[in-house]
């Protein structure tokens, strides 16, 4: 299991933070939407094993769409105004001391 943020906004992989599914989703929504992004990942990986980079755009499209619908792409899914950290080092944001803190865990995922 990778460190969630105290926010619960982030988890943690290899040093980079990666934005939490939005938790206002009702279960039903987000089960549908996990089994869409499966999907299209599967399209992804199609895709690339057939070569056509039309297919490719259009399945990467279907995977984008099911993150942002997550709320793990796109617009922050929180009202208070935090700036969003999708994507960042850990270490680069106002996470790094709580991530310093969790010690020998944070180290087996940098």
């Amino acid at each position: 299991m990778y460190p969630t943020t105290p926010d619960g906004r982030y988890f943690v992989v290899k040093g980079q933070l990666w934005r939490c599914t939005n938790p206002l989703l009702s279960e039903d929504v987000r089960q549908r939407l996990v089994v869409q992004l499966m999907a299209a990942r599967r399209e992804v990986k199609a895709a690339k094993a057939s070569g056509d980079e039309g297919e490719l755009t259009v399945a990467r499209e279907h995977v984008q769409a099911a993150k942002v619908a997550l709320g793990e792409r796109g617009p922050v899914w929180w009202d208070d105004g935090s700036p969003d950290f999708n994507m960042h080092n850990v270490l680069n944001t106002p996470y790094a001391e709580w991530y310093r803190s969790l010690g020998t865990i944070a180290d087996q995922h940098l």
